[in-house]
């Protein structure tokens, strides 16, 4: 379906015109009609789904057409991380471009540019719309006087990602202040039962809208080894040495062995930065603006940029250890292949990471193909010692052999070749 069939507001696809964006992704032909009549939406979709526009641009159409007080706050829209609410506030200036609204941003960090200074000067004038973290909204209202009493339109992007972070009193706060004739859309990556309660809590008879979880594209080339936690680092350093990437993610779900990470491939000569929680929001920036522009070869991080960032170019995600479970899977490999490239994953297996690696080739539907484990690394683990531990093969059967060669891209030895005004 093309948008020009929907009921969008000329502004709003005059921008998708210039931006050449023509067809409708599923998620947004089911989700735009509903969103446009008024309803409430439940609406399961992956990141990269197209379901930022999905609710975006019937909030821009709305905001159009229909009356509102141009001094009081119109919508409100949560996001988990800075990062999101960032891409959000960058999408909503584009597909918005002809449309006369005023947004702010209001995420935390420290106050660079009189970023708090903007963020209280939009709230007290009434933005059209607020784009903000829980914490960093609640911590406004603690201290000013905010009105919400003109807030028509409510929405929780990566429900089930706030949840996951502790936020749901954060929300229930803020719903208790908003106005109960209001229109609440919910976008979650997953349906679990802290989902429907939110959703039964703050929703009104809501409509679902649900894109069935996609496995990852054809386009990235799967790849799985098996070794011991102690042989990861140096599996790693092969993978990376001498292949000249750009651009590369390494994906560890502790912290602590990210900021390992990232010194042991310094050490190796490969210019690699860490990302997670410790770092200050500017530090933060300042790496992701260097990764952005290709001045960092690998950036090692936890899953705080597994969703909500959208990177073209990124050419191999590395998982350290499994994913807890396959959704985060899909999500953390999913920042490769974007934008019709193409691209690669390679998942480190080790005998304590079996369980989970089984449940997601279940969830795939399919085993991975292994890669070698180079000799230099030492033997591999034996097949009994997966079946040992969880009382089957890795991959509830796995058809290959510890020294198993089938799959393997590479030589036996050697190199891995493989008008927007805004408040």
């Amino acid at each position: 379906m093309g948008f020009d069939e929907l009921a969008l507001s000329d502004e709003v696809l005059d921008a998708l015109w210039d931006m050449h964006f023509d067809e409708c992704t599923p998620i947004q032909e089911k989700a735009i009609p509903i969103l446009l009549r008024g309803a409430d939406v439940i609406a399961c979709a992956q990141t990269g789904t197209g379901k930022t526009a999905a609710y975006l641009l019937p909030l821009l159409t709305n905001l159009a057409y229909d009356d509102h007080d141009p001094s009081k706050l119109n919508a409100i829209i949560m996001a988990p991380t800075r990062e999101l609410a960032q891409q959000i506030d960058q999408q909503m200036e584009g597909f918005g471009w002809y449309v006369p609204f005023s947004s702010v941003a209001i995420y935390g960090g420290k106050d660079t540019n009189g970023s708090w200074g903007n963020q209280v000067s939009g709230l007290q004038k009434g933005a059209d719309v607020v784009i903000a973290t829980p914490g960093r909204l609640l911590s406004q209202m603690n201290i000013y006087d905010v009105d919400f009493s003109g807030v028509k339109y409510f929405i929780l992007d990566e429900a089930d990602r706030m949840l996951d972070m502790g936020f749901y009193d954060d929300i229930m706060t803020i719903v208790r202040r908003l106005p109960k004739d209001r229109q609440t859309i919910m976008f979650s990556a997953t349906m679990p039962d802290k989902i429907k309660k939110l959703a039964k809590a703050i929703m009104h008879k809501p409509e679902e809208v649900t894109i069935a979880v996609s496995r990852p594209p054809k386009t990235i080339k799967q790849q799985c080894v098996r070794l011991y936690d102690g042989q990861k680092t140096g599996m790693l350093g092969w993978l990376l040495k001498g292949r000249g990437l750009k651009k590369v993610i390494v994906f560890s779900g502790k912290k602590q062995r990210v900021k390992e990470l990232a010194r042991a491939l310094r050490g190796i000569g490969i210019d690699a930065r860490a990302m997670h929680s410790d770092l200050e929001q500017q530090e933060r920036d300042a790496v992701m603006l260097d990764y952005r522009n290709g001045k960092v070869d690998v950036l090692v991080a936890t899953d705080v940029v597994a969703r909500g960032i959208d990177v073209t170019d990124v050419p191999l995600v590395v998982n350290y250890d499994v994913p807890r479970d396959a959704e985060d899977y899909v999500h953390r490999i999913g920042r490769t292949a974007r934008a019709e490239n193409s691209g690669e994953s390679v998942t480190m297996v080790s005998p304590e990471d079996a369980k989970y690696w089984s449940k997601i080739e279940k969830f795939l539907g399919k085993e991975i193909d292994r890669i070698v484990l180079p000799d230099v690394l030492g033997d591999a683990p034996r097949d009994d010692e997966y079946a040992t531990r969880w009382g089957r093969g890795c991959s509830g059967g796995c058809r290959h052999s510890s020294r198993s060669r089938v799959g393997h891209p590479h030589k036996s030895k050697g190199g891995y070749r493989g008008g927007h005004r805004k408040g």
